[in-house]
């Protein structure tokens, strides 16, 4: 893995399905601004009261699990792109400040996501690898 990767794991039917996920700097570093460009493509409207249940690990150990309702953090945020989303597609971009403090390690994040009504709307596993290359001048 070089850096980072995603993996789809939802199915055709689902509400969004991802097309692209991009990151600057790639791979990211602890301490910058982190810049998230996502393209997918709405096969239904989204509408208030759709959720995305998160889990961020650490190996075996949750740091993290937490619902996010998608519409009231797209609003908090000033998001481009507010609820409710026609079908269609779409490209979002966020950017996020991590902190310096992010331990040299390799993180997991679950990301399902549901509509208003509790249908599947998206489902997105994340790998992040923030290990430092301990033979930088080998390349390995």
């Amino acid at each position: 893995m070089a850096g980072w990767s995603w993996e789809d794991c939802g199915f055709p039917t689902d509400a969004i399905q991802l097309q692209s996920i991009s990151l600057s700097p790639d791979p990211p570093k602890p301490g910058e601004d982190l810049t998230v460009t996502a393209v997918g493509l709405a096969q239904e409207v989204i509408e208030d009261g759709a959720y995305a249940d998160v889990v961020v690990k650490l190996g075996l150990i949750k740091l993290l699990t937490k619902r996010f309702d998608v519409c009231e953090e797209a609003r908090a945020a000033n998001a481009s792109i507010q609820c409710p989303v026609e079908e269609g597609k779409y490209t979002v971009v966020q950017t996020v400040a991590l902190p310096k403090e992010i331990p040299q390690a390799k993180f997991t994040v679950a990301v399902r996501g549901y509509t208003a009504s509790d249908d599947d709307m998206l489902c997105l596993d994340l790998k992040v690898d923030f290990m430092r290359n301990p033979f930088p001048r080998f390349g390995w």
